[in-house]
């Protein structure tokens, strides 16, 4: 069965900023320039950026998320009822053996959440006047707003029940999805680092010292993640990113897929999982044995992480690893995450970004060949 996907050659969504844009949030920050000026820096940069992916042969263009700060804060914060109150510090690791010490931003519940504006649109009408491509969205999972405070960033009087929260935050992302369809928008990827993280055994254990059961959790977030895509048209690409935290060219969780891979797979109501098996912390491909027909699963063989370029024929040697467990139809390939998943950005030139871009679209090619812009 052919992918939804417009090309089996992909990729998670954000890119190296450049210097233009660094320095005009500084500015920002500053108070040199409003916000209309940031904008039309900002807007100079998606232009190139796209007429780049575009030269490059990607058939799926985003805006690169040049204009966030993080890939989840910007877009959580402009709902209603969502406050940012620090993070849990955690080491994140790389292969200096240096670890990385960061506390991601930690979102709690003030009150009702409830989706008071459309927070993409405006930046997905610009991205779509700018290429003829598949302009694609990527926003946070729904399930950031639960996992790194638990219940104790709910407050019990504001929702009494977990269900009444769960609730009005699919509303929420229903408004979201609403507004981006309305708009034409028919690519839409959710980044999660929960699913991931509940495959290491650390996070495992502080998720269950928050309250969090690890093994019911999953099962929980597929439902929330299924309604708040439950109004998206039928011709819209639905997508997860699977991911163990990118910062700096570190990570903060690893360990397979094997906890969670059944549920996800099965009862994730999308059409696409992002999964990074960039390195031996990924674990194996063996929990692609549970991937139903009809979805794709895109293979992050290519590291965002480190500048080595990797090798065709270790790459081609994996995907046939892989399909020891899924068939090759239901296969694609892309970098295991963003380039720069926050505006620090990953510890590698624009040039190697550039390259690794090459290669992925390069082995895709060789590999599946072309591939229909949009499978019926």
């Amino acid at each position: 069965m052919p992918t939804k996907l417009p090309s089996r050659a992909d990729h998670v969504g954000s890119f190296l900023r450049p210097r233009s844009v660094i320095e005009a949030r500084e500015h920002r920050s500053a108070g040199n320039i409003d916000y209309s000026e940031l904008r039309a820096i900002e807007d100079r940069a998606i232009a190139d950026l796209v007429k780049w992916e575009e030269s490059l042969g990607l058939k799926a263009i985003t805006d690169g998320e040049f204009r966030r700060y993080f890939f989840h804060t910007d877009f959580l914060l402009q709902l209603d009822g969502v406050e940012e109150h620090g993070g849990i510090a955690k080491a994140f690791k790389n292969d200096t053996g240096k670890d990385v010490h960061f506390a991601p931003p930690k979102m709690v519940v003030s009150g009702k959440v409830r989706h008071k504006k459309p927070i993409q649109l405006a930046d997905f009408q610009y991205l779509a006047s700018l290429t003829s491509g598949t302009p694609k969205v990527a926003i946070p999972s729904p399930t950031m707003l639960h996992f790194r405070a638990g219940r104790e960033g709910i407050p019990q009087d504001v929702y009494p029940t977990m269900e009444e929260f769960y609730s009005d935050v699919a509303a929420a992302y229903r408004a979201e999805v609403e507004s981006l369809a309305a708009a034409g928008c028919r690519y839409i990827q959710m980044d999660d680092t929960n699913l991931a993280y509940l495959c290491d055994d650390t996070h495992r254990a502080d998720a269950a010292a928050r309250g969090v059961d690890p093994n019911d959790t999953p099962r929980q977030y597929a439902k929330l993640i299924n309604e708040s895509f439950k109004s998206a048209p039928a011709d819209m690409i639905k997508a997860v990113h699977l991911c163990r935290g990118n910062f700096r060219s570190s990570w903060a969780a690893e360990g397979g897929y094997e906890p969670v891979a059944e549920i996800m797979f099965n009862e994730l109501d999308i059409d696409a999982f992002f999964l990074e098996y960039d390195d031996p912390r990924s674990g194996d491909f063996a929990p692609l044995r549970f991937l139903p027909k009809g979805k794709t699963v895109v293979l992050g063989l290519v590291t965002t992480k480190l500048g080595e370029l990797e090798s065709k024929d270790d790459i081609k040697r994996r995907i046939d690893e892989a399909t020891k467990y899924a068939d090759i139809d239901q296969l694609a390939l892309s970098p295991q995450c963003g380039f720069a998943s926050t505006v620090h950005g990953n510890d590698i030139t624009t040039e190697q970004q550039a390259d690794k871009i090459r290669l992925v679209i390069e082995v895709a090619e060789e590999v599946w060949g072309s591939v229909p812009a949009m499978a019926e």
